[in-house]
């Protein structure tokens, strides 16, 4: 594997105080059962706490416990934990500052997080970047119904800022149906969800403001609280989940504008939020009058079981708890149109702040997800029929030709969250297309490098190309773990 430069980033060493801190038993409790056979008692405390750093599972920026106070949950001497912490100051994986305690950081390899760009389609590679799939062969008959119904459209000005009443009403009964009462005058219809996301931060937070996000999470909503001047403050939710206790410190703590959920099959994990956390998380809203925003873009995607309860419960709580949904997931990206469901007076003020950005989106495309709203279940079922199949063969795929690498099965969602067992994964992006296949490191789904240990790898793609997909990155990897040098400059692309 490429060597690791054990001196800090400057990028990556925060300047202010760390937005949390882990109390022992907390920390404890994360790194469960870390002791070794054979190996000292810190350097296997080392590893554990590495690879928890590594994981996300403890943030960047946190402080960490005190030597004393680590010593007395874990049960080990001072010594140890001394001995622990200093070897990991070594390495760059904690920094400690006078008056500031000690917090959790990254070499300058591992990286910072990946800046992305879209790039141009290829024939020759297969791009795993982009996690979504291709247009159902019955999107034609929606847009000639739709098409049927734009007449009666055609004598106004097509401008709706907030969105064609036909389209609110379909949106409303869907989340009526679900149960979540929902009227019209609830529903902001944006072109997309991403402009519902940019959005919502705009209207909640600015210069200096805190935005907390899951971690990983979807790297747009880390852009835009950035390009708002705000500061996006992790929270993990790894394979076990978001962790609801660290949420609700975390929000007690930074006081937060806005947090930013995807309670279901989440992007990149494919988990989901269960019902009780869901819960926690509409009381933590309640409690800290803080607006929680809960991204339902991959809901109709869930793969196995049944889906999950919607994100607003019983809809009581419009005004802090928000729900954003999309047609980009569920039936194509091209079409464009995504929505929001809030209190009448947010949507109000979102549509507002639209008029800054668009008057309104396109009228035939509003027309044919109504079209699919109403009448698109049976295509929903193919779809995920079919994305099952997909799914099944690529984790096959993956662990025949990876056996070293920890590959879940998502119960939901368009990719599968892998974890290398080393911390390769900007390499491995930057060799992988050497072999025919793009692919956004793990660091892209992190607010601060982390995830150097994991590569998102979408399903979403038909059976041929996920062949060839795995192909190359087995062939990477290859060449990674025999030594194999990394190309001069790497491109990293755009990721959804």
């Amino acid at each position: 594997m490429p060597s690791v430069d054990a001196s800090p980033d400057p990028r990556l060493v925060p300047e202010l105080a760390p937005e949390r801190r882990m109390a022992g038993g907390r920390l404890a409790a994360v790194l469960g059962t870390w002791q070794r056979s054979g190996a000292p008692a810190y350097v296997a405390l080392a590893d554990a706490l590495r690879s928890a750093v590594l994981s996300g599972t403890v943030p960047l920026t946190t402080r960490v416990p005190g030597e004393r106070e680590l010593a007395q949950a874990l049960g080990v001497s001072r010594t140890t934990t001394s001995a622990t912490y200093d070897l990991l100051r070594d390495e760059g994986y904690l920094l400690s500052r006078r008056g500031s305690g000690t917090v959790t950081t990254l070499p300058s390899r591992p990286g910072a997080r990946a800046s992305v760009a879209f790039g141009a389609p290829s024939d020759d590679v297969v791009d795993l970047t982009v996690a979504a799939p291709s247009a159902p062969s019955t999107l034609h008959a929606a847009y000639l119904a739709a098409l049927d119904a734009l007449p009666r459209h055609l004598a106004g000005t097509g401008y709706s800022p907030l969105g064609l009443p036909v389209l609110r009403e379909a949106v409303a009964r869907r989340y009526t149906g679900r149960g979540v009462p929902t009227t019209p005058d609830q529903v902001l219809v944006t072109s997309g969800a991403q402009e519902a996301i940019h959005l919502l931060v705009a209207a909640h937070a600015g210069a200096g403001d805190r935005v907390v996000v899951e971690h990983p999470t979807y790297p747009h909503a880390i852009d835009v609280a950035r390009a708002a001047g705000a500061r996006p403050v992790p929270v993990p939710a790894g394979y076990d989940g978001l962790d609801v206790d660290l949420l609700e410190s975390t929000v007690r703590q930074s006081a937060p504008r806005l947090v930013y959920l995807i309670p279901d099959n989440r992007n990149p994990t494919g988990t989901s939020l269960t019902a009780e956390q869901r819960d926690r998380v509409r009381s933590l809203a309640r409690r800290h009058r803080t607006a929680v925003v809960g991204d339902e873009v991959l809901t109709d995607l869930t793969l196995d079981g049944p889906a999950p309860e919607p994100w607003a419960g019983d809809g009581g709580a419009a005004g802090l708890v928000v729900s954003v949904g999309s047609a980009s997931k569920s039936f194509w990206g091209g079409l464009r149109v995504g929505w929001v469901r809030a209190h009448p007076d947010l949507v109000a003020r979102l549509a507002a702040t639209r008029a800054h950005v668009d008057i309104a989106s396109a009228v035939l495309e509003q027309l044919v997800v109504a079209e699919l709203l109403t009448n698109g279940e049976d295509l929903l079922e193919r779809r995920r029929a079919v994305l099952r199949e997909r799914r099944d063969l690529l984790v096959g795929l993956l662990r025949r030709r990876l056996p070293d690498w920890r590959v879940p099965v998502p119960a939901g969602g368009l990719s599968v969250w892998a974890d290398l067992g080393s911390p390769s994964s900007t390499a491995l992006a930057a060799v992988s297309l050497r072999h025919g296949v793009r692919v956004a490191p793990g660091t892209a789904f992190g607010a601060d490098g982390s995830f150097e240990q994991h590569l998102r790898v979408p399903f979403s793609e038909n059976e041929t190309a996920l062949h060839r997909a795995v192909d190359g990155l087995a062939a990477a990897w290859e060449n990674l773990e025999g030594g194999g040098s990394l190309p001069a400059t790497t491109s990293l692309r755009a990721v959804v």
